[in-house]
């Protein structure tokens, strides 16, 4: 049985922080599939269809990763994609009390096994909601982002 995984979030934008987990996180899982949330309680600056193909371009040529899109729980989307896996980076303490409280939740109601791997030291200050606040206002955002995730090509 393969072990597939499943990295969900906002990705409003997918970050360097984010490219190392996936990186990472290949080493441990033989598919990984970035799950883009719809979440209607967060205003995103870029559409989900933006986000998605983002991602996907991004990974186009890592043949283990895929990028999909859902609503709803996290725990249906992961079973429908026949994942056993979450995999979720910590990035604080507190990150750490809301990722292990959500991790318990999930095992609990779906059997789903919650990996966490700490955040690279030199990524640990990057959020997307400070990248999002830089791009917003003009600022430059290398070094925060992958370069080729052509967030550029979008407009603000």
């Amino acid at each position: 049985m393969s072990k597939i995984a499943i990295f969900p979030g906002t990705f409003d934008p997918f970050t360097l922080g984010h490219l190392s987990l996936v990186e990472r996180g290949l080493q441990l899982f033989d598919e990984l599939i970035i799950a883009i949330g719809v979440n209607t309680g967060k205003k995103a600056i870029f559409t989900t269809q933006q986000r998605l193909e983002m991602i996907v371009r991004l990974f186009k040529d890592h043949p283990r990763v895929r990028v999909e899109t859902y609503a709803g729980m996290t725990t249906d989307f992961a079973k429908a994609q026949a994942a056993g896996f979450i995999l979720r980076g910590v990035r604080s303490v507190g990150d750490f009390e809301y990722e292990k409280s959500i991790a318990n939740v999930n095992r609990e109601i779906a059997g789903l096994e919650t990996v966490v791997l700490f955040t690279d030291a030199e990524y640990s200050y990057i959020s997307s909601s400070v990248v999002r606040e830089l791009w917003i206002h003009g600022k430059s955002i290398d070094g925060f982002v992958p370069e080729n995730l052509h967030i550029n090509d979008y407009k603000k």
